[in-house]
């Protein structure tokens, strides 16, 4: 999910819905939709949630699609379980780890989620 709507390519508006943040704060879900460079890299289901200052990327939902994710302290790596291929690269930030679509990685491409504040 997102708060920033210039990062879909396809977007639908949604009339209802909201997300409850782990404080129990709420945000109203404005739309769903696609983000990502092309087909091979993008990420469908995606919510644009009101206000929302941060980009969160579900790992339990990616692991629900097929890939896997493994951690080690500098990165983070994304692959499909049927594909030898490493798909996305995070590497960790004041102890977030951020992935960036505009980046190319041998052919392939990250997304981007940035935070001023790591604190979640």
């Amino acid at each position: 999910m997102t708060g920033d709507s210039s990062k879909f390519t396809h977007i639908s508006p949604k009339k209802s819905g909201h997300v409850t943040y782990g404080d129990n704060n709420k945000g109203r879900i404005l739309g769903v939709g696609k983000i990502g460079m092309n087909s091979s890299n993008s990420i469908e289901n995606v919510l644009l949630v009101e206000g929302l200052k941060h980009s969160l990327l579900s790992l339990s939902q990616l692991c629900g699609k097929g890939y896997l994710i493994s951690f080690d302290s500098q990165k983070c790596l994304i692959e499909h379980k049927h594909d030898t291929n490493i798909k996305h690269i995070g590497y960790r930030v004041n102890n977030v780890y951020m992935i960036d679509l505009s980046q190319k990685l041998d052919n392939n491409k990250c997304f981007l989620s940035k935070d001023d504040d790591p604190w979640l």
